[in-house]
Parts: structure tokens; C-alpha cells; sequence
């Protein structure tokens, strides 16, 4: 889940008791976040060695994969009456993967059949013995570990419901129980986050907003050193760029997936604002995230090129809600062909569409309409999680 329940901007300048002149006076009173702030805050703070030869590390999203995990939603008590709209995103979604590589969607027992008859492409497997809660399968699910010699094991991130925002019982023990149905070696990482909360470049860099993972209701007797060292060592990594990120606006207290990734190392995406858009807080975050990615420099000590993906005029596009979240950097690769969102922004959707082919040549951009999970504060990397091959 990248940035659920955020305050879209058109309402934010409401809720806010701000036109969109007198916000763009406060922001210049205020001013804006330099490139020499960003910079500082997106250095790391600790540097360790790389992964040694052999070891366990998380590859990058784009390595190739076995299978693609997915989970199916079927909870009236969080979706309510929007529970269709969902599934039927979770659908479109498991079926244009399926046509690049096998899906695996977990579903409770009492929701495999409507799983199996809406994932009805046969590359779709639909596994009725691990129940989940959710379908946010990025923060939930095991961040899979490969060795490059054929080897391959999981870890799990504790997943807490986002700071125990939402009911997580069956969530909490996704991770293990993938594993465990894949007969693979399962560990606890030494923190709690979620998937989406922390990219890799598959070299030994991680990014992530301090907002989401330094945080009480995550890890709250954790120092930010002992934060990077745990997820170092859970991803086989050596250095940790960090941003600032926002905390309390939305369940993830701003996930990384949703703004900036990761496209090979020392090469970088992050998802910038659109000038015909308020400045506001979510695309104050957008700039310091690009500064300070762009001022950053490697595990290897080189430095990041950043690609700048525009953000979709609000003024546009088609929803409305005010969980909605715009985000095309919350896209997933998949074997063969880049699973995207579109938002009914003509010109942002083109942009956003020939910006990803130049990155993921040899790809296919299969751009979705996902706008009932935007509605709900997510994208598509966030209701995916990758099984490398090994």
C-alpha cells in the first residue's frame, strides 16, 4: 500500500481553510525545501560493508521472476460497499500479469471460488489455505532473497498494520506461511515495516522515508542506526538513503513505492509535482524526495541519475475521492512488460506511458485503470509482490 487514506490536493486546500493564492503564499513564507536541505536528508547517516559473495540479498523488482503474489480482498468491514470495486482492480490487475508470468492470489476459503472466476486467466493460481485480511500483498507478504548460486529464502518485516491502523491477524503470518507452502527458510527481520516502505537498487542501496519506518508505531525502541543495521541485514544491503517523508496523513505514513524507485544502480525514478497543481504538503514531499535522491551518491559510492516522472493535473484526472492517490511511480515490472496506472489525465498518462518505455525497453507499458484501489490509497506495486528466479 503506498499512501492510503492521504487528503487529496483539491481537498486538502479546503479541509486546510486555504484558497490555492494563499497557499502558494504560505509555502513562499515558509519556503520551500532547498536542494542543500534535501541533500542532507537524503545522505545516509551510517555506511557498512557490502553484501559479502554468496550472501542473501534482495534483487531489484525488474530481476526476472518465477511468479508474481497477489491476495484477494473479501472484507465488508473495511471496504463496505466499495468491495467490488476492488476486487474487480485485484482482477485486472492478476490478469494482465498473468499474461507475462504465473500469479499467485491467496484467498480465504470462503472466497476461492469468486477469486477463481474473476482471476480467469489460467496463468492466474488461486491458494485457499493461507487466509489474509487484506490484499496489500507489497506490505503483508515475504521479501523474497536470492544468493545467485540457486538459492532462495524469505524474510518477513513484522508486519503491524501499519502501526496497528487496521486489523492485521492473518496479515502478521502471510509472510511465514508463504514460505513455509514454498518449503523455503523463513526469517523475522530485526524491525517492522512493509514491503512498500523500502526500495532496492539489488546492489546494496535501500531508500525509504524516516516518516513510515523511524517511527513509535512501528519501532519504537529502535534507534535509527539499529534501524538501518536491521535492514541492512534483511536485505543484504550497506546503505540506507533516507527521506523525510510525512508522517500521520495516511495509514503508511508515506511509503517510498509511492514517490521514488528504483531502476538499476545508480539510477533512480521519483514522481514529480505537476505545476498546474497547488504546492501542498504531498508535493513539497515529491521535491525533496527528487533533491535529495539526485544529491545522493551509492553503496559504491557513485552518483544516482534521477528520471523525473510528472505527477497528473488533479484538475484532470478522473477521481474525485479524497483517499485517492495519483501515483504512476507505483508501477510493477513483471517478465516482459511494465504493469501501470492511468488516471484519465490524457496529456500525464501519454507523458507517464513513454517515460517508462524509454526506461524498461524490451517491456510492454500496460497502462490500467485501477482508479477503485486509488480510491482506496493504493497502486499496483503495492498489491504485488515479486518471487524472483533463481
Amino acid at each position: 500500500m503506498s499512501s492510503p487514506h492521504r487528503l487529496d490536493r483539491r481537498r486538502f486546500l479546503t479541509a486546510a481553510g486555504l484558497t490555492a493564492a494563499g497557499l502558494a503564499v504560505t509555502a513562499a513564507s515558509a519556503g520551500p525545501a532547498t536542494a542543500a536541505t534535501a541533500a542532507t536528508a537524503g545522505r545516509p547517516r551510517t555506511r557498512t560493508r557490502s553484501p559479502r559473495a554468496g550472501a542473501m540479498t534482495v534483487p531489484i523488482d525488474s530481476a526476472p521472476h518465477t511468479r508474481t503474489w497477489m491476495a484477494w480482498p473479501d472484507s465488508t468491514a473495511i471496504y463496505g460497499r466499495k468491495l467490488s470495486g476492488m476486487q474487480a482492480n485485484i482482477a485486472l490487475i492478476a490478469n494482465s500479469i498473468a499474461q507475462y508470468e504465473p500469479v499467485f492470489v491467496l484467498a480465504n476459503s470462503a472466497s476461492v471460488s469468486a477469486a477463481r472466476r474473476a482471476c480467469s486467466n489460467s496463468n492466474v493460481t488461486v491458494i485457499g489455505s493461507i487466509p489474509v485480511d487484506d490484499c496489500w500483498m507489497r506490505d503483508s507478504g515475504p521479501v523474497f532473497r536470492t544468493d545467485g548460486a540457486g538459492g532462495l529464502d524469505a524474510v518477513g518485516l513484522n508486519f503491524n498494520g501499519w502501526g496497528n491502523k487496521q486489523t492485521h491477524a492473518k496479515d502478521a503470518l502471510v509472510a511465514q506461511r508463504v514460505a513455509a507452502y514454498l518449503g523455503i527458510t523463513f526469517t523475522a527481520a530485526g524491525l517492522v515495516s512493509e514491503g512498500g516502505a523500502i526500495e532496492t537498487d539489488g546492489a546494496g542501496t535501500l531508500m525509504a522515508t524516516s516518516s513510515s519506518i523511524v517511527n513509535p508505531n512501528r519501532n519504537p525502541n529502535l534507534t535509527q542506526s539499529q534501524i538501518e543495521q536491521a535492514m541492512c541485514a534483511a536485505y543484504g544491503a550497506s546503505e540506507v538513503i533516507w527521506f523525510t517523508g510525512i508522517s500521520g496523513q495516511d495509514i503508511t505514513d508515506d511509503h517510498v513505492d509511492a514517490t521514488s524507485r528504483f531502476l538499476a544502480p545508480g539510477g533512480g525514478l521519483v514522481q514529480t509535482p505537476n505545476p498546474a497543481d497547488p504546492p501542498d504538503i504531498w508535493s513539497n514531499d515529491e521535491q525533496q524526495q527528487y533533491n535529495a535522491l539526485s544529491s545522493a551518491t551509492d553503496a559504491l559510492g557513485g552518483p544516482i541519475s534521477v528520471t523525473a516522472l510528472q505527477s497528473p493535473d488533479y484538475n484532470l484526472i478522473r477521481a474525485t475521492s479524497v483517499n485517492f492517490v495519483d501515483s504512476y511511480a507505483n508501477y510493477y515490472v513483471c517478465n516482459g512488460a511494465v504493469i501501470s496506472a492511468q488516471f484519465g489525465d490524457s496529456s500525464a498518462d501519454a507523458n507517464a506511458r513513454s517515460v517508462l518505455r524509454s526506461l524498461f525497453p524490451g517491456r510492454t507499458v500496460v497502462q490500467l485503470n485501477i482508479d477503485n484501489l486509488g480510491n482506496q490509497g493504493g497502486g499496483i506495486h503495492c498489491v504485488t509482490q515479486q518471487q524472483p528466479a533463481v
